[in-house]
C-alpha cells in the first residue's frame, strides 16, 4: 500500500471519528435539553395542579354546603361534564393528523398553525386535559357527592349510608361519559383540535 493510500485511509478514519464524536455530543446535548424540559414540565404540572385543586375545592365545597340538594346535583353533573369535555380534547389531540393542518395552513385558514403546535405537543396537552383537569374533576366529584349524600340523609332523616351508592353512580357516569367522549374524539379529532386552536387564538394563548 502506498503512502498516499495510507494517508487517505487515516484521514478518512479521523473524519469518521470526528463525526462520531460530534454525533455523540449532539445526542448528549439533546438528552440534557430533554431532561431539563421534563423537569420543567413536572414542576409546572405540580404547581398548576396544586393551585387549581385548592381553588376548585374551596369554591365547590363552600358553595355546595350552602346550596339545596338539586342545585348541588347540577354542579356535580357540571364537574363530571367538564372532566369528560377535557378528556375529549386530550384524545382528539393525540389521534389528530398533523398533515391535514399543514394543508389548511397553506391556505391560511385561522387556527391551523396553532393546531399543528397542539398536535406536536400532544403528550403535554393530553397530560393537562386528561390528567390534571380530569383528576381534579374526579376528586371534586367525590367530595361533592359526599356532601350531597349528607344533605339527602339529613333531609330524609334516614340512617342508611348513601355515600357508596352516590359514589358508584358518579363513577359510572364519569367512565361511561369518557367512553362515549373517546369515540367522539376519534371520529371528529380534526374538528375538535381546530376548534380548540381557534379559541386559544382568540384568547391570545400561546402553545409552546
Amino acid at each position: 500500500m502506498s503512502n498516499f493510500e495510507e494517508s487517505s485511509n487515516e484521514n478518512l478514519k479521523n473524519k469518521k471519528d470526528e463525526q462520531t464524536l460530534t454525533n455523540s455530543k449532539n445526542i448528549n446535548t439533546k438528552n440534557k435539553k430533554n431532561n431539563g424540559s421534563n423537569i420543567k414540565w413536572f414542576i409546572t404540572v405540580f404547581v398548576i395542579t396544586f393551585i387549581l385543586s385548592i381553588i376548585f375545592s374551596f369554591i365547590s365545597t363552600n358553595s355546595i354546603s350552602n346550596l339545596a340538594i338539586f342545585p348541588a346535583i347540577l354542579i356535580l353533573l357540571l364537574v363530571i361534564l367538564i372532566g369528560v369535555f377535557f378528556d375529549i380534547i386530550g384524545v382528539a389531540v393525540t389521534v389528530a393528523n398533523e398533515d391535514e393542518f399543514h394543508a389548511k395552513a397553506s391556505k391560511r385558514i385561522a387556527g391551523s398553525k396553532t393546531s399543528v403546535k397542539l398536535i406536536r405537543n400532544s403528550a403535554k396537552v393530553a397530560n393537562f386535559c386528561a390528567d390534571i383537569i380530569g383528576d381534579i374533576c374526579g376528586v371534586l366529584s367525590g367530595a361533592i357527592s359526599a356532601l350531597i349524600s349528607i344533605k339527602i340523609t339529613n333531609a330524609i332523616n334516614i340512617s342508611f349510608n348513601l355515600q357508596f351508592l352516590i359514589s358508584a353512580l358518579v363513577a359510572a357516569l364519569t367512565v361511561s361519559g369518557k367512553a362515549i367522549g373517546k369515540n367522539i374524539a376519534q371520529k371528529n379529532s380534526t374538528k375538535i383540535v381546530h376548534a380548540v386552536a381557534v379559541i386559544l387564538n382568540k384568547l391570545h394563548l400561546n402553545v409552546d
